[in-house]
């Protein structure tokens, strides 16, 4: 098995003065990183994270080794945000993929980037989202439909740099001829339903290059609240090709350059003043979602007293309300 094609791209946006975003297309790896960190501390996040991989070397493959990469990314992270107090609080998504020689691809993922699979004309996505509302989705408490508009809904549960370890979701699944991959950032995946990806994959999947534009064009016109990355691989029959370097894009985003400060070409106006939207996205820890849940659970008990339920409903207004000040506060930074 060989990967026949690659291609990375990635966009501002239209509501961002600088790209939070970085990746890797560097086969047989491949990744994603959403930096959050307020001022430009999400850039240098996600440029530490991709730098991390592409410095990791040939350490072998499958879902031990993503783990490692991963975890080493975490800890460059973590350490710069922990000593250098311009870049305090900041983290970042990470979503990789690394192809073996047979064509087993391993998957390594913390956040809310994702990765999806087109097989046999069929989108599917492979990574579940770290965040507060898939969370609700996955327990049965939330509509998907209401997590689509849910005012929480980039309120990310696990992030890189936040802790000296994270956990890391791990899988890999057989490649076959004709698969085709997309790893994309929130500012994608947010701005364009499945049904319209997978039309743009199927109309462009022989020429990878306009599909990713073509992709990133439509979270622009969809509202491009957000910074854009998509990273595509295909697999096709036959002996894998060598290691490449990565192209001169690529290396730029890597190391997460200054961008300009300027505008989307499309708009020609001033941004507006931020404000805090779905697209600011704030981590927040384990423990609270967990004593948030366990609340939610507690008031539907239908056998609970009036007492037990305005408590619990107390508690869960405490607990938005922490919410809403760590967006605020992550805006503030």
């Amino acid at each position: 098995m060989r990967i026949s094609q690659a291609y990375g791209g990635t966009d501002t946006g239209r509501r961002r003065r600088h790209n939070e975003d970085a990746y890797v297309c560097a086969p047989p790896l491949f990744a994603i990183a959403d930096g959050m960190g307020g001022a430009q501390a999400g850039e240098v996040a996600s440029g530490l994270a991709a730098t991390a991989l592409t410095e990791g070397g040939d350490g072998g493959g499958g879902e031990r080794r993503v783990s490692e990469l991963i975890q080493e990314a975490n800890r460059r992270v973590h350490h710069r945000a922990s000593t250098d107090a311009t870049t305090s609080g900041m983290g970042t998504t990470m979503t990789v993929a690394l192809v073996d020689p047979d064509g087993r691809v391993a998957f390594g993922h913390v956040g809310d980037s994702r990765a999806y699979l087109l097989r046999d004309e069929r989108l599917e996505q492979l990574t579940d989202d770290h965040t507060l509302v898939a969370e609700l989705v996955r327990r049965g408490e939330l509509s998907p439909s209401d997590a689509e508009v849910h005012p929480q809904r980039s309120v990310i549960t696990r992030a890189l740099g936040t802790d000296p370890d994270v956990d890391v979701d791990t899988f890999a699944i057989g490649g076959l001829p004709g698969d085709l991959y997309l790893l994309c950032s929130d500012g994608l995946s947010s701005m364009v339903a499945a049904e319209a990806i997978e039309r743009i994959l199927l109309e462009y999947r022989s020429d990878l290059q306009a599909a990713a534009k073509a992709l990133i064009h439509a979270a622009n016109r969809g509202g491009g609240e957000d910074n854009i990355t998509a990273v595509l691989f295909e697999l096709a029959d036959g002996t894998a090709a060598a290691p490449v370097e990565p192209d001169e894009r690529t290396r730029e985003q890597v190391v997460a350059p200054e961008d300009e400060d300027t505008l989307h070409p499309e708009d020609g106006v001033e941004p507006p003043l931020p404000l805090p939207s779905a697209s600011d996205t704030v981590v927040v820890p384990a423990h609270e979602l967990q004593a948030a849940l366990a609340a939610q659970e507690q008031a539907d008990l239908p056998q609970a007293g009036l007492g037990r339920r305005l408590l619990a409903l107390l508690v869960i207004v405490v607990l938005l309300a922490v919410i809403v000040v760590l967006v605020w506060w992550g805006l503030a930074r």
